[in-house]
């Protein structure tokens, strides 16, 4: 993992698709586990920072509004992903718990599109619920969509040294979230390599 990466509420974003960015808020640097979801501020970054990727608008009002609730709804939900994103790597049987997780985080706030026709047309995607529970609601259909769609075989975990990292596997030689997760894993066996030898 990169730590150049890193937003301010200490998550990385690596590009994958959001519900795995958000899985990726517990990560490790160093081989040390962190949480990028420790506090309001740290779910305000991270919204901020992917805000141009979600489909639900997201004004800087609703960010900084950021409540409690919405704090424990991700934590719950990205323990939830990961729960299902290690289950899809090992192919085993997803946990139920985990599911009914993301199951009720889906259904949680209406959503719905709308056509804008000025100044041309295009679609809006609205809410009657609070934005950022609407946003992690989002987030928990598309979690669905990833885990049940063909992209859930692409699924890794990352085998560079110490990382708890997920990635969306784009490349049939891809073992790494990052390049630099991926340096770190060519350098560690020759240095095991080395040492043998030795």
């Amino acid at each position: 993992m990169d730590i150049a990466n890193l937003v301010d509420g200490g998550a990385p974003l690596l590009g994958e698709p959001l519900p795995i960015e958000l899985g990726n808020t517990a990560y490790a640097a160093r081989g040390r586990p962190l949480d990028g979801l420790l506090s309001r501020e740290h779910l305000a970054a991270w919204l901020r920072d992917t805000r141009p990727r979600l489909a639900l608008p997201l004004a800087d009002t609703d960010i900084t509004g950021v409540a409690e609730d919405d704090l424990a709804t991700a934590r719950h939900l990205r323990d939830a992903i990961r729960s299902l994103a290690a289950a899809a790597v090992d192919q085993r049987q997803a946990d139920r718990d985990a599911v009914a997780v993301l199951n009720r985080t889906a259904g949680r706030t209406p959503r719905w599109r709308e056509l804008r026709t000025d100044p041309e047309p295009h679609t809006v995607v609205c809410t009657d619920g609070r934005p950022v529970a609407a946003v992690l609601a989002e987030l928990a259909e598309d979690a669905v969509t990833l885990f049940t769609g063909p992209m859930h075989h692409e699924l890794r975990a990352c085998q560079g040294p110490g990382c708890r990292l997920f990635f969306v596997r784009d490349n049939p030689r891809r073992a790494w979230c990052s390049a630099g997760c991926g340096n770190r894993a060519r350098a560690a066996r020759h240095y095991a390599r080395t040492q043998r030898s030795a």
